[in-house]
């Protein structure tokens, strides 16, 4: 596992997004022990403290939980996991768009390109 950090955001926004596309896309499922703050820190090869702080957070969205002296856990909310896939599936799609309107593309033509783009045309 490779972790990439950029200086565009804080590394604990960086830790956590990538830990929830692990949760979002089944890499780590419903019910799955997660490494500890000083294993996930040392992969990542950043402080524990900052994992701690991604972690809390993660906890404090509900998408991990704490089980006193047994560690942390991915929930087993599929909903909840679900809801949150499907909003950052929003934010990437929204991104998407807004590019491509900025570089002059409309409505038409950014589904023409997808519809292309599905059809495996380049």
């Amino acid at each position: 596992m490779t972790w990439v950090f950029d200086e565009k955001s804080p590394i604990y926004l960086q830790l956590m997004d990538y830990l929830k596309k692990q949760i979002m896309s089944g890499e780590l499922q419903g019910g799955q022990k997660i490494l500890s703050v000083r294993e996930l820190a040392k992969l990542a090869g950043v402080n524990p403290n900052t994992m701690q702080k991604a972690l809390s957070e993660l906890e404090r969205e509900k998408l991990i939980y704490s089980e006193r002296t047994a560690g942390r856990f991915v929930t087993k909310d599929i909903e909840l996991i679900e809801q949150k896939r499907k909003d950052l599936a929003r934010k990437y799609m929204e991104d998407f768009i807004t590019s491509l309107k900025e570089l002059g593309y409309t409505k038409e033509q950014i589904r023409a390109l997808l519809d292309d783009l599905f059809e495996g045309g380049k």
